[in-house]
């Protein structure tokens, strides 16, 4: 795959753990992930009833500013504003960057740790669905509070 600017992260991640301190929710999963190419560490609640993970399971994990495959595509930023958003590649003919992936979420940055020197750690809601990526600043540091993300993955 080509590097393109709507792509924050990606790499394939190994499933460590689910639900390590026991099942909260019916319908939802916390994923200990890491990842095999960066050393990131991940923690990712997924809705297991629609995308199911098990110690184990080897799955990409990308996250994109933007759906669109092209370089002056639809942005995140338009989204709400009335200009697009996710259901306008639903509901067209476009493709998408969701085309390639078996699981989809929209969400929110909403918190940036950069105490401990070269390791930070991106927060990110979806929803209430959460998200922590840990690992070296280089591959974190397209991650700002406020902007929106979209996490897609895929098994492998």
């Amino acid at each position: 795959m080509e590097k393109r600017d709507n792509i924050l992260f990606s790499d394939t991640f190994d499933v460590k753990d689910v639900d390590k301190g026991g099942k909260k929710f019916d319908r939802i999963s916390r994923i200990d992930g890491r990842s095999q190419t960066h050393d990131m560490s991940l923690i990712l609640d997924i809705n297991s009833e629609l995308y199911p993970l098990d110690a184990g399971d080897k799955f990409k994990l990308t996250l994109a500013s933007t759906l669109s495959l092209s370089d002056g595509g639809k942005d995140a930023a338009a989204f709400g504003k009335g200009e697009a958003n996710w259901r306008s590649y639903i509901n067209g003919d476009e493709r998408s960057l969701a085309d390639d992936y078996d699981y989809v979420m929209f969400g929110r940055v909403y918190r940036y740790d950069d105490d401990s020197g070269s390791k930070v750690s991106a927060f990110v809601s979806f929803g209430g669905l959460l998200m922590c990526l840990e690992g070296d600043i280089r591959h974190l540091q397209n991650f700002v509070v406020g902007d929106s993300v979209y996490l897609l993955v895929k098994s492998i």
